[in-house]
C-alpha cells in the first residue's frame, strides 16, 4: 500500500490482536486445550476499539466537516463493516439451525436473528460490532471537536465528564452499548490527534523496545498478577490501549521491524474476516478432520484453515461488497451533481449577462466621454488663416 496515511505497524498490531482473539476461542472448539492456554481476547478487542478511535481521528480529523464529507465517511464505514458482518451472521444462523450439529455460539430463533441483523445481537464475537457502529454515528460530533476545539470546547468538556462518570461507574451497561466501551474509542481518538500533531518526534530504538514490552504487559498482566487487577474493562485499560496504539503508530525501530513484517501485516489485512469467521470455520474443520489426526496437529490445521478461509472471505465478500457500495454511493453523488448542474449553469449565465451588461454600459459611457474631448468637454477653435478647424 502506497497511501500516505497508511501505517504498516498498525496493520501488524491489528493482526496480532486478531490472532489473540482466535487463540482465546481455541478452547471453545477444543475444550482440553483451554487447560493449557491463557485467554487474552478481551485485551485484543479493547485494542481494536482504541485502534478504531485512533484511525478515525487520524484519517478524518484534519478534513473539513461538511455534509458531503460526513456522508462519505458514514457510507465508507458501513460498507467496510456491515456486508461481511451480515454474511457471518447468516452463516452462524444456518449452522445454529442444523439439528444435532450443536454449534458452540448459536443464534437461537428468529428474534435473535433479527436482533443480530439490526446490530443488537451479542452471540460470540458479534457483541463488539454494535458499539463500533454506534461510535461511527457519534464520530461526526467528535470530528467537529477535533476540527474546531475552541468553538466546541463545551462539547469536549461534556465528553471528558462522560468518561470520568463512565469510569467511576466501572463502564456500565451491556457490552453491545457504546457507553460501556466509550473510553477506549475516545482515548484512541485523542491518541490519533496527538499523532497528527507530533509529526516531528522521531522515536529511538529504546522506544521500540519499550513499546514491545508494554504490549506484552498489556496482554499478560491479568494472568501474571491477577491480584493486581482482575478486570480488564476499565479506564486504565483504555488509557494503556491508546498509549500502545500511538507508540506503534510512530513506527519505532525494532518494534516496527516486527509489527510491519509481511506475515503480521497479512494477518492485519484479513483481521476483520478472521475475527468474524474463525469460530464457525474452526468448528467445521474440527468436525471434518477430527478423526484423522491427533488433537495438537488438528489445532494447527484448524488455525491454518481459519486463516485461509478469512483470506478467501476477505477477497470474495469483504473487498467486493465494499467497492460495490462505495461505487454505488459515488454514482449517486455524480447523478445528483448532474441534476443540479443545469440550475447552476443558468444561475451562472444570468450572472455573466449582468456582468456583460455592466461592461457594455461602462464602455458606452467611456465612448461618450471621449467624444467630448480631453479638455473638459470644451470646443477648441484654431485659426489657420483661411479656414477654421474644429479640433
Amino acid at each position: 500500500m502506497n497511501r500516505p496515511d497508511y501505517i504498516p505497524s498498525l496493520d501488524g498490531l491489528r493482526g496480532i490482536a486478531a490472532l489473540l482473539v482466535v487463540q482465546a476461542h481455541v478452547g471453545l472448539i477444543f475444550p482440553s486445550a483451554s487447560l493449557y492456554s491463557m485467554t487474552m481476547g478481551s485485551e485484543a478487542v479493547g485494542l481494536f476499539f482504541a485502534l478504531s478511535g485512533f484511525l478515525m481521528a487520524h484519517l478524518y480529523g484534519s478534513r473539513p466537516v461538511t455534509k458531503e464529507n460526513v456522508l462519505d465517511f458514514l457510507v465508507s464505514r458501513f460498507a467496510r463493516i456491515y456486508p461481511v458482518y451480515l454474511a457471518a451472521v447468516l452463516l452462524v444462523a444456518m449452522l445454529s439451525g442444523i439439528q444435532d450439529l450443536n454449534f458452540v455460539q448459536p443464534i437461537i430463533g428468529g428474534t435473535d436473528f433479527v436482533r443480530h441483523v439490526l446490530l443488537l445481537g451479542s452471540s460470540g464475537v458479534f457483541w463488539s460490532i454494535p458499539p463500533e457502529i454506534q461510535f461511527y454515528l457519534l464520530f461526526p460530533i467528535l470530528w467537529l471537536c477535533l476540527a474546531r476545539p475552541h468553538r466546541y470546547s463545551g462539547v469536549i468538556v461534556g465528553f471528558a465528564v462522560l468518561v470520568v462518570v463512565d469510569g467511576l461507574l466501572e463502564l456500565p451497561g451491556p457490552g453491545i452499548l457504546l457507553v460501556s466501551k466509550l473510553p477506549y474509542f475516545l482515548f484512541g481518538a485523542l491518541a490519533g490527534m496527538m499523532h497528527s500533531r507530533w509529526d516531528r518526534w522521531r522515536p529511538s530504538a529504546f522506544t521500540g523496545i519499550f513499546t514491545l514490552l508494554l504490549l506484552a504487559v498489556f496482554f499478560t498482566y491479568r494472568h501474571v498478577a491477577p491480584s493486581f487487577s482482575p478486570e480488564f474493562w476499565s479506564l486504565q485499560g483504555a488509557a494503556a490501549a491508546a498509549v500502545i496504539v500511538v507508540l506503534v503508530a510512530r513506527q519505532p525501530p525494532i518494534a516496527a521491524h516486527i509489527l510491519a513484517a509481511a506475515p503480521v501485516r497479512f494477518l492485519g489485512t484479513i483481521s476483520f474476516s478472521l475475527y468474524l469467521f474463525h469460530v464457525p470455520t474452526m468448528f467445521l474443520a474440527r468436525r471434518t478432520f477430527g478423526d484423522l489426526m491427533p488433537e495438537p496437529a488438528l489445532i494447527v490445521v484448524t488455525l491454518f484453515i481459519a486463516a485461509l478461509g478469512a483470506w478467501f472471505i476477505h477477497e470474495t465478500i469483504e473487498i467486493p461488497s465494499r467497492r460495490l457500495l462505495v461505487g454505488l454511493w459515488q454514482q449517486h453523488r455524480r447523478r445528483v451533481a448532474e441534476q443540479d448542474s443545469p440550475a447552476e449553469q443558468i444561475e451562472r449565465a444570468i450572472l455573466d449577462l449582468k456582468q456583460t451588461e455592466k461592461r457594455l454600459l461602462s464602455g458606452a459611457s467611456a465612448a461618450a466621454a471621449s467624444e467630448l474631448g480631453e479638455d473638459g468637454g470644451r470646443t477648441v477653435i484654431r485659426d489657420n488663416g483661411d479656414e477654421k478647424l474644429r479640433a
